[in-house]
């Protein structure tokens, strides 16, 4: 028998109906547990008896972050739709190919993206869209206008609640369903790692159409009846300022290691209060070590884990360990299974490089449309991740770097992550990235892409003496390339595909 799932947010509106649910920081827009329920449920109630939109329909969001998206998302649950948040910096292209995916009934969007959103729907056949924002938009007008739905579809944990499209880095977007299973047993495991209570506050500064905005930790902050606080952009000096804000009261942070760097070499940086922070979370890439400590000095262990937008949470270091185990992914969370695996998808020993492969009740079924590239990254329901990674004789994960990011140099398996971390060590050093380019002799080699900060120098020659202390020389770069900035994708990653097109050509170092 399917079990039943449960809405979190009437719950709250229940128990605790006047603690601040969310907050929008870029217009002190805040509502109490009571009114989003009722935002929720009136907005429910339009897309149904209004737009006939039914269970099983999805409901597409292009936006920045804002407050509504999460009603869109709870709405969506209210009535068995299924919400598709959307990439916006994706090109037009991109965009139409996945409203060919997944035929969206409705799409919503703010004033940025009003031209665009009127061309997606004239050309994708989409038969509604809505304006986001202020209250003069159709969005606000129809919540003003409406009843409130109070007999919300059945929904059990195998159905679908999310679409959540993959940032593209390797081929088209792929979307990945996460039903309310696996987002109830994410929230289980994120709640236990990051100790999050109804007095928790989250600092929100990804973009909601990523998976590490959703559920690294919104909806488990709204699952326990804290407080979420959503950044529209992030900008390193606002989001420190919010994190020192006493009366905003941030408990909870959770970035990528870009959006800590930044921070870390803000002017603001050592002089802000960082007391009330509890947990501070990154993942979506390596960290450099040196950017580890530089939080710690401060007073912040950052937790490491590991997951994705197919698994979501996988691993996480305990603070108590942050020290010991720095650079470490930690452990499995509660329910997840993990192994390392090689290329005949047999167990590594401790200490070998391996592929990692997840099973878990949080894990997708599958990829929207797509069966066989569903069953191509599900074996025996075990997900092959496409990241490399070891573990060490405690038990403790490493993760190493993408699989598809490694290249072979006389052939030695290179990760550059592990050299991009030495870089980092550099004290003129603002960020960096190594891509394997072609070598007649030794089939590839490394090249390293680095920013300086404002005001250092730092020559080719230092940089690779510095990296030939510390690597095996297999691993050493072979040539420097000096940039004013890096290229990242919408959440702040850096892009490597952009990067091998920029520089890894022959032409581009001959």
């Amino acid at each position: 028998m399917a079990i039943a799932y449960y809405d979190w947010i009437a719950h709250h509106a229940s128990r605790r109906p006047r603690q601040t649910a969310i907050i929008d920081l870029a217009t002190d827009r805040r509502f109490t547990y009571q009114e989003l329920d009722g935002r929720i449920a009136r907005l429910a109630w339009h897309l149904r008896a209004e737009l006939k939109v039914a269970a099983g329909d999805r409901i597409a969001v292009l936006a920045h972050n804002t407050t509504d998206t999460l009603e869109v998302e709870f709405a969506c649950g209210r009535l068995g739709a299924i919400f598709v948040p959307l990439n916006w910096r994706l090109s037009d292209s991109e965009l139409r190919t996945i409203m060919a995916d997944c035929s969206p009934t409705m799409l919503f969007h703010d004033s940025s993206f009003t031209a665009r959103s009127i061309s997606l729907a004239t050309e994708c056949s989409i038969p509604h869209t809505c304006m986001l924002g202020a209250a003069d938009t159709h969005y606000e007008i129809a919540i003003s206008r409406a009843s409130r739905l109070d007999d919300p579809a059945v929904r059990t944990h195998d159905d679908p609640w999310n679409i959540l499209y993959t940032s593209g880095t390797t081929g088209l977007p792929k979307g990945a369903i996460i039903t309310y299973g696996a987002a109830l047993w994410h929230t289980v495991n994120a709640t236990a790692v990051a100790r999050i209570s109804h007095d928790s506050v989250h600092l929100c500064v990804l973009p909601l159409f990523h998976a590490g905005a959703i559920y690294f930790l919104t909806n488990p902050i709204l699952h326990a009846g804290g407080c979420v606080a959503i950044v529209r952009d992030f900008d390193p000096g606002s989001a420190l300022g919010y994190i020192g804000d006493r009366a905003l009261g941030i408990t909870h942070l959770f970035a990528i290691p870009t959006h800590y760097l930044f921070m870390a070499q803000h002017a603001d940086f050592p002089a802000t209060d960082f007391s009330r922070v509890r947990f501070a979370g990154v993942g979506g890439a390596p960290t450099p070590v040196s950017l580890l400590q530089a939080w710690e000095g401060q007073g912040v262990p950052i937790s490491q884990g590991y997951g994705s937008t197919e698994t979501l949470y996988v691993t996480a270091l305990d603070s108590e360990d942050a020290q010991r185990k720095v650079g470490s992914a930690g452990k499995p969370v509660l329910h997840a299974a993990v192994r390392v695996v090689d290329a005949d998808g047999r167990d590594v020993a401790p200490g070998e490089t391996g592929e990692i492969w997840v099973k878990g009740p949080s894990v997708t079924p599958g990829y929207w449309n797509q069966p066989e590239t569903t069953r191509a990254a599900i074996q025996d329901g075990w997900l092959r991740s496409g990241d490399a990674a070891r573990i060490d004789d405690e038990g403790y994960y490493y993760i190493v770097d993408r699989w598809k990011d490694m290249y072979i140099s006389g052939g030695e398996n290179v990760y550059p992550a592990e050299v991009e971390n030495v870089i980092h060590q550099m004290e003129a050093v603002a960020e960096a990235a190594v891509i394997g380019v072609p070598d007649e002799r030794w089939g590839e080699v490394g090249r390293a892409i680095v920013v300086l900060k404002r005001g250092c120098e730092l020559s080719d020659v230092a940089l690779l003496a510095h990296c030939a202390e510390k690597l095996a020389r297999y691993k050493l770069p072979r040539s420097v390339v000096f940039v004013d900035e890096l290229p990242h994708n919408a959440t702040g990653k850096l892009h490597k595909p952009t990067l091998r097109k920029l520089y890894g050509g022959p032409a581009a170092w001959e």
